[in-house]
């Protein structure tokens, strides 16, 4: 799907893989990586390119969940949260991954948050771009 218009760009820079850093110059934000134990690497300190893409996916959705819900004149709950989890494991050609993410929106009927969830599928960035390539679970806790 291309994009009529770009409203906005991230800019971030990855170096030495998997053992390296990535630095995001707008923010200062900078991530020391390390490889997960559970890929062979030594784990411990730092993060893995997976770990920010699940709070990227998280906080994405929960913003398509807050957008949806305006437009139909839902009030979502101030403590609405989403923990995402990304699994990484091989597939046929390498590695591929997949996403869970558990939705949170207290005092919400369930009928109603099942339909904000379907909506904001339809209009979140990172679930158009993930959609048909990887399994995403969305799940209501």
């Amino acid at each position: 799907m291309k994009i009529d218009k770009v409203l906005y760009r991230a800019h971030a820079q990855a170096t030495g893989g998997r053992d390296g850093r990535a630095v995001v110059p707008e923010s200062n934000l900078v991530f020391k990586l390390t490889t997960p134990r559970e890929l062979g690497g030594p784990g411990g300190e730092g993060a893995n390119p997976e770990q920010p893409f699940a709070a990227g996916f998280s906080a994405c959705f929960l913003g398509a969940l807050k957008f949806v819900a305006a437009q139909n004149k839902i009030a979502i709950p101030a403590d609405a949260s989403i923990e995402g989890s990304v699994g990484i494991g091989a597939v046929p050609t390498g590695f591929g991954i997949e996403v869970e993410l558990e939705i949170s929106l207290p005092g919400m009927p369930r009928e109603a948050t099942r339909s904000l969830i379907q909506k904001a599928e339809v209009v979140c960035p990172y679930a158009n771009a993930t959609r048909g390539n990887i399994d995403v679970t969305f799940t209501l806790v």
